[in-house]
């Protein structure tokens, strides 16, 4: 979004304030819009950030991840987004970390950025930063989750925080809970402070916790590894991490769960609720509901989510897997389910329905000659997952 002065429509002309003053009051607007930390530092190039995605780009280290990785030019360059850029104003907006107990009956879990939108209360900071600004004759773009800028970077050179072993930013005392943005402007208000030291030490609970290995060296994630990743990406769940996805429907939290100053926080605001304008999901969606709703419900929901080609269907298939990681195979309506997705006509939706029949020991719904004909059917029985220990005998 572009916050443009009156002056430079050539309308009235703003005396300006001096650097420091107008500083501080950008600084104070962006907390008292709700921001739990504010800095400002230098609007040049990312260099040795454009460096690093081009070599995990070509290490495949992205996968098929696009987002910052589509074009590491222009999401290095904030003069792309606003050629007389002098400053960037780095925001940090902190959700709710509270965990909530799963409601009764088939649940599947919201990471906690997700469960509502905090981007939008992290924008109404970022905005009243940009007015400010704007009101001493400045321009003013906002970019948040935006391919635009590479937010941890942005917020690493204001000082804001270090780069956690996890890739995750922490800031010191309060963790990695934060979504982030900045203020593109042409304003001169100089940087905050030194960059943050890393305070990780020797930990490596990220590293030794994530589910599948996906955190391959410090602040490295491996994106064909990564759970959150192929929760969003397209086509089939990969076999090898079906297991591990365990009850998660979008998003992963391991990383952030086990980080020590992340655990102190959890204890402290362990019931902190969603400020009343972030509306979104919660932290748990009903298994169900994912799988019998209509495709505009599932979209009205939870289309603001990154979902491949905004496709419904992706929902389904992960919403299968987890079906059959916590589904009770005993149970008539999770068979029913369970029958009617491996006979959908759909080769992607029933082959992970068969999977999960296969998780919960109930080959025996495959057995009809009709099913353990089809194609996708028998690729699942030809390489079944072990068992679930609870599962059906």
């Amino acid at each position: 979004m572009l916050w443009q002065s009156a002056r430079h429509h050539g309308e009235v002309e703003q005396a300006a304030a001096l650097p420091n003053d107008l500083r501080e009051r950008v600084l104070a607007a962006g907390r008292s819009g709700g921001l739990a930390e504010v800095g400002t530092c230098s609007a040049e190039a990312f260099l040795d950030a454009r460096q690093i995605l081009h070599e995990r780009k070509a290490a495949g280290l992205n996968s098929t991840m696009a987002f910052t990785y589509r074009n590491p030019e222009r999401s290095t360059e904030p003069s792309r987004s606003l050629p007389d850029v002098a400053t960037l104003v780095v925001g940090a907006y902190r959700y709710p970390s509270g965990v909530s107990e799963p409601p009764r009956g088939l649940a599947a879990r919201v990471a906690r950025y997700a469960t509502a939108d905090y981007y939008g209360e992290l924008r109404v900071g970022l905005n009243a930063i940009a007015q400010e600004l704007v009101r001493s004759g400045h321009r003013a773009v906002v970019l948040a989750d935006d391919n635009a800028l590479m937010d941890r970077a942005a917020a690493h050179r204001a000082a804001l925080g270090w780069y956690g072993r996890s890739s995750n930013l922490l800031l010191p005392g309060q963790g990695s809970w934060f979504v982030l943005g900045s203020v593109l402007t042409d304003a001169q208000l100089g940087p905050s402070a030194e960059p943050v030291p890393d305070s990780c030490g020797t930990c490596q609970r990220c590293v030794e916790s994530c589910p599948t290995g996906a955190i391959v060296a410090d602040g490295v994630v491996d994106a064909r590894r990564c759970l959150a990743w192929h929760l969003q990406m397209d086509g089939e769940f990969p076999r090898e991490f079906r297991e591990a996805l365990g009850d998660r429907i979008y998003g992963c939290d391991e990383c952030q769960e086990v980080c020590p100053p992340n655990r102190r926080l959890d204890l402290r605001d362990r019931q902190t609720p969603a400020p009343p304008g972030a509306k979104g999901v919660g932290p748990w969606v009903d298994v169900n509901w994912l799988l019998t709703a209509s495709d505009s419900d599932l979209l009205d929901k939870l289309g603001r989510w990154y979902i491949a080609r905004r496709d419904p269907r992706i929902l389904r298939r992960n919403a299968l897997v987890i079906l059959g990681n916590i589904g009770d195979p005993a149970d008539s309506a999770t068979v029913q389910l369970l029958e009617r997705w491996i006979d959908d006509p759909d080769d992607l939706l029933a082959g992970h329905a068969a999977w999960a029949a296969l998780r919960m020991n109930r080959a025996d719904l495959l057995q009809h000659t009709e099913r353990a004909e089809r194609t996708a059917v028998r690729a699942e029985m030809a390489d079944p997952p072990p068992a679930r220990q609870d599962s059906y005998s």
